[in-house]
């Protein structure tokens, strides 16, 4: 049976590879992959005559844009927790926060000149299709009206995050044998692992490094972003913020 669950999973699923950089909010929602997803299902005249909400450089996020993009959001939280005015609010300040930081990071892509190839996208998309049989996947979008060309942009648009925050930290991240000693004395001292084990040992010691790296790059994403948030001109319309917010 097709639910509003099973929409919520396909659309967010090429997020879920960024909870090495981004917190758990950030991967349940995944802004932008929405925006892309909903972009084809919209109103074109509403949405030309739709007022900014946010604006980074190039990149715009309109009111219709957010309205539309939160109400697949809100999925991601239990019904009751929702309807507190309180927890709104706090879900909409989220909200905000993270579009703001994944349209910096397209910005910073387009400065720097990071791009995503066919290939990429191509490539992305077969990992996601695994999860489903052939006529599942088709099936979504027939049921909710999904153009599948704004599903893939979607998918591009993960990828091009991804790639900036793994050139710009993963490329800076330097693991040394001093950190691996110490994760695997505080992890698996007592796996009773022996020296002549040396592929289980092999196999641990490239795990532990890919754990050190992912952590090491989340530390180093929260002062990256903030000083990305300094260089770029942050416009939000306050006017429709104060409609939104209620207040």
């Amino acid at each position: 049976m097709l639910t509003i669950k099973n929409f919520v999973i396909l659309v967010l699923r090429p997020y879920f590879s960024m909870i090495k950089y981004f917190n758990m909010f950030m991967v349940l929602i995944g802004f932008l992959l929405i925006i892309y997803t909903l972009a084809g299902c919209a109103d074109s005249e509403s949405k030309d005559g739709d007022e900014y909400f946010i604006r980074i450089g190039d990149s715009v996020i309109t009111v219709l844009d957010f309205n539309r993009a939160f109400e697949i959001a809100k999925a991601s939280y239990s019904h009751n927790a929702i309807q507190q005015p309180e927890s709104l609010r706090e879900a909409q300040m989220r909200f905000v926060k993270q579009m703001t930081e994944e349209m910096i990071l397209l910005e910073r892509a387009k400065d720097v000149g990071i791009k995503i190839t066919d290939e990429e996208v191509k490539k992305a998309i077969e990992d996601i299709k695994q999860d489903y049989s052939e006529n599942e996947f088709d099936q979504i979008f027939l049921e909710y009206a999904v153009p599948y060309q704004s599903w893939e942009k979607g998918v591009e648009t993960r990828l091009l995050m991804e790639k900036v925050v793994a050139k710009e930290l993963g490329d800076q991240i330097v693991v040394t044998p001093d950190d691996v000693s110490k994760y695997y004395e505080a992890h698996h001292k007592n796996d009773n692992l022996i020296p002549d084990m040396k592929e289980v040992s092999k196999d641990l010691n490239e795990t532990i490094i890919k754990i050190l790296r992912r952590e090491k790059v989340e530390e180093a994403y929260k002062p990256w972003i903030k000083k990305l948030q300094k260089e770029y001109v942050i416009e939000i319309n306050k006017t429709q913020w104060k409609k939104i917010m209620g207040s």
